[in-house]
């Protein structure tokens, strides 16, 4: 579809893995995933402006509390140039585009970040350039760059399985479910995806869920979170834990806080734990804030397990 407007804004949800289950390593190197994932309406913001020339760049700003860790990645490493170029060269011609990133997701937080600037710069550049490719060819693309891209790039609660290519929606597009509020809490560190993935030991005994998700399935669909806090699991939080023991003390300090249970994001640094409901959120990050200091970052935040898909909700692109 083609717009009149060479400029647009969209939305870049964050995610959480409620259940990640690592079922063993792959010939190509990677590990066999079965996560439930669903974005957050914790989101980075990309200003999307097509250019006359065939020239791609990249500025980015810090906002709401999200830092580089004091030293922004290279914008020519960054996710996004990397997508805008795979999408110019899967489609030929020779577009441009200016892009500027407000960041407001954790760098190598386990929240999903750069896969979900990657995300959006698929989706926002398909639109900017009227290459009208569909979300299948999108979510093609979105597994050549990162195993979390496909299931941001279809943007709603999912099941991802394979090393990330292969997403089920968990619900029909537009279907309304009661929401979930998690309080996020991150130490201001990134933990490297490769350095965990590299100290599991998959002899030493990670056993996966014989029906992996399937409780977290129908909480979210009814919204009980009592229900569904029984069956979050992450595999690799106990080898981040050791590792990482802080990241430990903010598990705890969340439960103490109030929340129902506290799990690591992904591989981490970022921990969440599950509320009741929005006023217990703010209850919630409040005390973990007075427990732990001023320097801990920390949002109370809400799962979007309705769909939200470019063409509405938080992922609306603003032309």
């Amino acid at each position: 579809m083609a717009y009149e407007s060479d400029k647009l804004t969209i939305l870049a949800p964050a995610k959480v893995n409620l259940t990640l289950e690592i079922l063993g390593r792959r010939p190509d190197g990677y590990h066999e995933l079965d996560s439930i994932l669903a974005p957050l309406d914790l989101c980075d913001e990309l200003e999307l402006t097509a250019t006359a020339g065939s020239e791609l760049t990249l500025k980015m700003e810090e906002s709401d509390g999200a830092t580089f860790g004091g030293r922004p990645p290279r914008p020519e490493d960054n996710l996004i140039l990397r997508a805008a170029r795979l999408l110019r060269e899967e489609c030929g011609g020779e577009r441009g585009a200016a892009i500027l990133l407000r960041k407001r997701i954790p760098v190598g937080g386990g929240l999903g970040g750069g896969s979900a600037d990657a995300a959006a710069a698929l989706l926002g550049l398909n639109r900017l350039w009227a290459l009208n490719l569909s979300t299948d060819r999108l979510l093609e693309l979105g597994a050549r760059l990162g195993s979390d891209v496909p299931a941001l790039v279809l943007g709603r609660a999912c099941r991802m399985q394979g090393r990330g290519e292969r997403v089920t929606p968990l619900f029909p597009e537009g279907a309304a479910h009661p929401p979930w509020w998690l309080v996020l809490a991150n130490p201001g560190f990134p933990v490297p995806t490769r350095d965990v993935y590299a100290r599991l030991n998959m002899k030493s005994g990670l056993t996966p869920s014989p029906n992996p998700g399937k409780d977290t399935f129908l909480a979210l669909e009814m919204g009980d979170v009592e229900r569904g806090v029984r069956d979050l699991r992450n595999a690799l939080q106990p080898v981040v834990f050791a590792k990482y023991p802080l990241l430990a003390v903010l598990a705890e300090a969340l439960t103490e806080a109030g929340a129902l249970r506290a799990l690591l994001s992904g591989s981490g640094a970022s921990v969440f734990g599950v509320v009741r409901d929005e006023g217990r959120a703010r209850e919630v990050e409040n005390r973990l804030r007075m427990t732990m200091g001023p320097w801990l970052w920390t949002r109370a935040a809400r799962l979007l397990p309705d769909g939200v898909m470019v063409a509405h909700g938080p992922l609306e692109a603003r032309v």
